[in-house]
């Protein structure tokens, strides 16, 4: 398996001139650098094959760079040729730019989280940027970056998916979304449903694939809510999360819509499928 580092430099090579690449590995201030590395390379979209991103999977599972522009990119191989061996030291220059980084700066830092040294000393800094108004700024936190899953206690990673929901972010896009599924968040979110339908506002239906495990006597009567008030896809989103669970109330119900549970057994059905991510 190759080193990210390594695959990076590929993509790099790929997207900028030997010049950039050379001025990318020359010795000179951090802080300089990640300041003016975009004048050198410009913010065009990179461009990456599919083989690379499956090396990239497999270096670091959930990560990756699809949609990255070429400054993000170069600014997390500057982060990658610093020296970690003084552990003080490396935070205090990564700490230091955090604060002073404006938003594209935010943006690399974020993304780069999973390629740092010592993932310990980031979690305050990750939780503070869960706190970001700036959506740029969340996507770089949620989307292809597995650090905060890997990472985060339960109150703000939860905090984190509640986020997601309530700033509309692309829900399938969450690294480690499933994974980190736990009841606290599926009662987090049933209070936050509840919140939007009394305001007559439409909920997410990818919601319910987090509350779907959990399912009990409260957590039902949503369920029962979306086959009996919801859109066909509030349904769909009900029979996926009863799929999930193990709660017989639950499935009994599931058994009264047998198309849902064909579509759902031969795979036409799934939470992709349903959201389009």
């Amino acid at each position: 398996m190759k080193e990210i580092k390594s695959i990076l430099k590929e993509i790099l090579q790929a997207n900028t001139t030997p010049e950039v690449l050379a001025w990318l590995e020359e010795e000179r201030p951090l802080n300089s650098a990640f300041m003016l590395l975009p004048r050198k390379t410009g913010k065009a979209i990179i461009n990456s094959t599919p083989e690379q991103s499956q090396q990239i999977a497999e270096a670091i599972p959930g990560f990756s760079v699809v949609g990255w522009t070429v400054d993000r990119l170069g600014r997390a191989y500057l982060l990658m040729n610093l020296d970690p061996s003084d552990k003080d030291a490396y935070f205090k220059s990564i700490e230091t730019l955090f604060l002073a980084a404006e938003m594209g700066e935010q943006v690399a830092l974020y993304s780069t989280l999973p390629l740092l040294a010592y993932p310990e000393l980031w979690v305050k800094r990750c939780s503070e940027g869960i706190r970001s108004n700036i959506g740029d700024v969340l996507e770089a936190i949620m989307y292809g970056n597995p650090y905060p899953s890997q990472n985060l206690d339960q109150s703000a990673w939860n905090q984190l998916v509640l986020k997601a929901f309530f700033t509309d972010k692309q829900i399938g896009k969450v690294t480690g979304l499933d994974a980190r599924a736990n009841k606290d968040l599926a009662y987090i979110l049933s209070d936050y449903a509840h919140e939007r339908w009394a305001a007559g506002r439409e909920v997410n239906p990818s919601l319910w694939r987090l509350v779907g495990p959990f399912i009990d006597e409260k957590l039902f009567e949503d369920i029962k809510r979306l086959f009996d008030d919801g859109k066909l896809t509030d349904r769909k989103a009900g029979a996926l999360a009863i799929a999930a669970s193990n709660y017989p109330a639950a499935k009994a119900l599931l058994n009264k819509y047998p198309e849902l549970e064909t579509a759902i057994a031969n795979k036409n059905l799934s939470w992709d499928t349903l959201t389009g991510q």
